[in-house]
């Protein structure tokens, strides 16, 4: 017999309290949600701002400022 989502949901929650303990089984299911934006986006534009050569430029400006 199909269940609805609701009871699915319910006696779901129920197996993974029981068997994980109520925190653990919270922090599983916040693994499941779906975030939000667009982490492609964001990827790109983070590597593009740090490329190789700018990362090298930073580290030889902080030894630089260190002597």
């Amino acid at each position: 017999m199909i269940q609805s989502f609701n009871v699915i949901r319910k006696e779901g929650f129920e197996v993974l309290s029981r068997e994980l303990g109520v925190a653990n089984a919270a922090m599983f299911l916040r693994q499941l949600e779906s975030g939000n934006g667009n982490y492609t986006a964001e990827r790109q534009s983070i590597l593009t701002e740090n490329s190789i050569d700018s990362i090298a430029l930073r580290i030889k400006a902080r030894k630089a400022n260190k002597d």
